[in-house]
């Protein structure tokens, strides 16, 4: 079973700065991608970016990039210039695949919620002055 550890959620103002960060463990699967998703009060569960350990090539949804490091099954998502709009829970999850390697699960500029097979527990990020 993958458990996560996610950190480094928070309340920042305005205009300033954050940086999440995964770590996946009990991997058992040959090939994985780890993302990032946002679910803001109200709103649907949205893919924010996506690394995939196969080639570590990343998505991104937008204005975060995510830099990852598969030999510690680990994510990173920079986050600058934040806005009330970016606020909400941070999930961290995993697609798992034994038998051919995958990249991110994208479709209509979008990551693929139903694609993942496990979540963590997610971190806050509030941004208020």
């Amino acid at each position: 079973q993958v458990q996560f550890v996610e950190s480094g959620g928070g309340l920042v103002q305005p205009g300033g700065s954050l940086r999440l960060s995964c770590t996946a463990s009990g991997i058992t699967a040959n090939y994985y991608t780890l993302a990032w998703f946002r679910q803001a009060p109200g709103k649907e569960r949205e893919g924010v970016a996506c690394f995939s350990s196969t080639d570590e090539s990343t998505w991104s949804a937008g204005r975060f990039p995510i830099a990852g490091d598969a030999g510690r099954n680990t994510v990173y998502l920079q986050m600058n210039s934040l806005t009330p709009e970016d606020a909400g829970v941070y999930y961290c999850a995993i697609s798992l695949s034994d038998f051919s390697p995958f990249g991110c699960a994208v479709s209509g500029g979008s990551l693929l919620r139903s694609a993942f097979d496990a979540w963590g527990q997610g971190t806050q990020v509030t941004v208020s002055s």
